[in-house]
């Protein structure tokens, strides 16, 4: 209850005064609180006395594997837990899959060491080993036998803008459906053997841009939100199974040099007999004979319609450092500078990258 006092300044205020039965609740809470106190600090000593028990709970945490985004994110999560869940029984150990809608989520959560194992491709591949992050255990194969796969451009069979010509003789007619900045097929090859080499820079040269997945990218095409679409022979083959209707709209009108195969990479943090144990799981996957091997392999075709995997280590990608060298190369030889000298030492800061970038993928680097 509220009781008024009036202090000798003459200053008025009110006290707070509790009946009986509060003070004795807020006496019991004390001592309630006294003895957790005194609860807490003997399990932080039992913490500090059993360090080997913490290190075996930290190793029993899942293995969390990102996942590289080639269509929808629900869909490629659903087509790669049956192999997660056998790696998970191979090496003993949960394993939980990170699967986002952009090569810049995966890339974040890359860099805030959220993904320990991850599938990826070309420059994203290239990023997490030079940048010391990870390392290359195994590379995937196709049933074409092929050691790659190609970019493509997709228009539609009807319409106004549906030929190559058109497209390089007024790029600024047609609307663009492309990859993210990261994605080989999808933006860096077309822009480097195609767009350059005709003095046109897909971000400044066209109408308008869609830029997403190569799914959305076919069917920004099909469905008329585009004129031209980025993408590449597995992820079309792919599309023309999961959406045939729209796929009967769309045709090939370029094709790249071949672009090589994705790559299984793991976190440096796990030591080279980790490293090993995965690699030979990879490597010996869908390659039995029996129930179990037949298994595996409808688990490998619903997956992007893989064959299986090699053995690669970081070398592997000295192909997609290539790649990144000409685009950087060619971008500069196009670009406008203040003068030739600011030209050269572009070129020459790109010359050197790439010496060292070869020089650590062959383990000849710092």
């Amino acid at each position: 209850m509220q009781v008024p006092v009036h202090g000798a300044d003459g200053a008025s205020f009110v006290l707070f005064v509790r009946p009986a039965a509060e003070r004795l609740r807020m006496m019991a809470r004390r001592v309630l609180a006294l003895l957790w106190r005194c609860v807490l600090a003997a399990l932080l000593g039992l913490a500090f006395a059993a360090p080997m028990q913490t290190a075996s709970a930290a190793d029993e945490a899942p293995l969390r594997f990102g996942i590289l985004p080639l269509g929808g994110a629900f869909e490629s999560r659903n087509d790669w837990e049956p192999l997660l869940a056998d790696l998970s029984r191979a090496i003993g150990r949960p394993v939980s899959v990170l699967s986002v809608n952009s090569y810049e989520a995966l890339e974040q959560a890359i860099q805030r060491d959220q993904v320990d194992m991850a599938f990826l491709s070309g420059k994203m591949a290239l990023d997490t080993v030079t940048q010391r992050r990870m390392s290359v255990v195994a590379q995937v194969t196709r049933h074409d036998g092929l050691p790659g796969y190609r970019a493509l451009l997709l228009t539609r069979k009807t319409g106004p803008r549906t030929t190559l010509k058109g497209l390089l003789a007024e790029p600024e007619r047609w609307r663009l459906a492309r990859g993210e900045s990261r994605s080989v097929s999808g933006f860096i090859v077309p822009q480097l053997q195609l767009f350059l080499p005709n003095h046109i820079a897909m971000e400044t040269r066209f109408a308008s841009e869609v830029v997403g997945t190569h799914q959305a990218t076919a069917l920004a095409v099909a469905n008329g939100e585009a004129d031209v679409a980025t993408n590449n022979t597995a992820d079309f083959e792919r599309f023309k199974l999961q959406f045939p209707a729209e796929a009967e709209r769309l045709q090939v009108i370029w094709e790249s040099e071949l672009i090589p195969h994705a790559q299984i990479v793991v976190r440096r943090e796990y030591g080279p007999e980790f490293q090993k144990k995965v690699q030979a799981f990879l490597v010996e996957y869908a390659r039995g004979k029996g129930p179990r091997g037949d298994a595996e392999r409808a688990v490998l075709k619903s997956l992007h319609d893989l064959a299986g995997f090699v053995a690669a280590d970081n070398s592997s990608l000295l192909p997609a450092a290539k790649l990144a060298y000409q685009l950087a190369r060619q971008s500069a030889m196009s670009a406008q500078w203040v003068n030739e000298a600011a030209r050269q030492a572009r070129l020459q800061r790109i010359e050197n990258g790439y010496a060292e970038q070869t020089a650590a993928l062959r383990g000849n680097g710092p």
